[in-house]
């Protein structure tokens, strides 16, 4: 019963979204303003890729679609702001450079609203609140860790130009900080073959990890044990250009998605999520 309850509600939630998206403005949808969102589409489960536009996807380009949690905030962010949505796939690092240029209005990538962003961007308020774990093999050394410094003389890895790699992994004592990696499927393949023995993750993209590869488990710290970090440093924000009123939009706009819908898309993205885009 409780997974029939839970299917009705995803049901409702996209029904209602794609309804708005297509039918609430059937014959207009031409003259409204376009918001064109950047997001890489290899971050489950904030985004990703998938050949159809199950689960309310959105069409990227001809055969694929982008999904994930990111997806269905933008697609409710871009209808509350009376927009169409357009999604843009780029790469993680030329994020920023297509916001500066103006090909996109907005990133909605899982993206940390850090001090050294800030300094290139302008940050609505948030949009999902993370925690910080490390993903390991299930039954390997790390296993049973329950502190930073039970990783001490471990492998531990990040993605390339994110606050995993670049403030956290220091944090561990004693640990052998490996170089960075471009994306989540290139760092699970890593710690399945050995090459590593963890990599440094928020908590939504480590349930994935788990979630499509039996073999993995995240470790979870009690306060004081484990990164110290600012709520900012952790906690996901879309990206505007500096000085663009768009971001009082965005913000009035988030403002009327409540925190139900939120936890309840999130759980919807982990549970969809294709495992071609982590593994």
């Amino acid at each position: 019963m409780k997974a029939f309850i839970n299917f009705l509600k995803t049901s409702i939630i996209f029904s209602i979204v794609l309804l708005c998206l297509s039918g609430c403005t059937k014959d207009k949808d031409n003259e409204k303003p376009v918001l064109k969102v950047g997001m890489e589409c290899s971050y489950a489960p904030f985004n990703w890729i998938q050949p159809n536009d199950h689960y309310g996807a959105v069409k990227v380009a001809p055969g694929w679609y982008a999904g994930g949690y990111d997806v269905y905030m933008a697609k409710l962010v871009a209808e509350n702001m009376g927009r169409t949505l357009k999604i843009v796939k780029i790469d993680w690092d030329g994020l920023l450079p297509a916001l500066t240029s103006g090909k996109i209005d907005a990133i909605i990538a899982g993206m940390s609203a850090t001090e050294d962003r800030k300094r290139s961007m302008d940050f609505t308020d948030n949009y999902y609140d993370s925690d910080i774990v490390i993903v390991v093999k299930k039954e390997g050394k790390y296993a049973n860790a329950k502190s930073l410094e039970d990783f001490g003389g471990a492998k531990i890895t990040g993605q390339l130009s994110t606050v995993h790699y670049d403030l956290f992994i220091d944090q561990i004592p004693g640990v052998e900080k490996q170089v960075a990696m471009e994306d989540f499927s290139a760092m699970v393949s890593a710690v399945n073959a050995g090459k590593v023995d963890g990599y440094v993750s928020e908590k939504p993209s480590a349930m994935v990890a788990a979630y499509t590869n039996p073999n993995l488990k995240y470790i979870e710290f009690e306060k004081g044990k484990g990164f110290n970090f600012s709520q900012d440093e952790v906690s996901i924000a879309i990206g505007v250009k500096k000085g663009n009123s768009i971001r009082e939009e965005m913000n009035a706009a988030l403002s009327m998605i409540n925190g139900e819908t939120r936890t309840h898309l999130m759980e919807t993205a982990v549970e969809h999520q294709p495992a071609s885009a982590i593994d």
